[in-house]
């Protein structure tokens, strides 16, 4: 989950301590109480659920973009540091899986719109190469491999989880 879409005269002050908070601080905090013991028995794996957007930012998602991306750069610092501990930490960065928040999503974006929920569904669908949501099974999929003895030399990466929706190269 994240933050509602908007705009930037609707967020104040609270609203943006409150998207820190939840997409950003909430992480580290968590990511500060175990790498310790992590790096102390030489072997851990964090894996941050963070955003596509932090690769493509839009300005709706603005308040949920800023925080993981500031999420995301830490991860990076971090993830240099720990490594030769053997922790490596690693981002996902999903975009249009089939879960409670594409529903959030899909309906707010047929109340923009006016339109049916199945039509605003129909439109997400559209920058997607694969023409289908992915699954929480793809997703968790992936945060398996990352977790995995095989993927102890991936750290610091961010793995787009969407279906081929992201236009960039890297």
């Amino acid at each position: 989950g994240g933050p509602a879409p908007g705009r930037i005269e609707e967020w104040d002050h609270a609203a943006w301590l409150a998207a820190v908070e939840a997409n950003m601080l909430s992480a580290i905090l968590l990511i500060q109480a175990v790498v310790g013991g992590m790096r102390a028995r030489r072997f851990g794996r964090i894996v941050n659920i963070t955003s596509a957007m932090v690769k493509s930012p839009r300005l709706p998602l603005g308040l949920s973009t800023a925080a993981r991306a500031g999420l995301t750069a830490f991860s990076k610092a971090l993830a240099n540091e720990v490594v030769r501990d053997n922790v490596t930490l690693n981002n996902l960065l999903p975009e249009r899986i089939e879960t409670d928040r594409l529903q959030f999503m899909s309906a707010q974006l047929a109340k923009h719109k006016g339109c049916s929920l199945d039509e605003a569904r129909a439109e997400m669908l559209r920058p997607i190469p694969a023409r289908r949501f992915g699954t929480a099974e793809e997703f968790a999929a992936a945060c398996a491999f990352f977790c995995s003895a095989q993927a102890s030399y991936i750290t610091g990466q961010n793995l787009q989880v969407d279906g081929g929706s992201y236009a960039g190269l890297i």
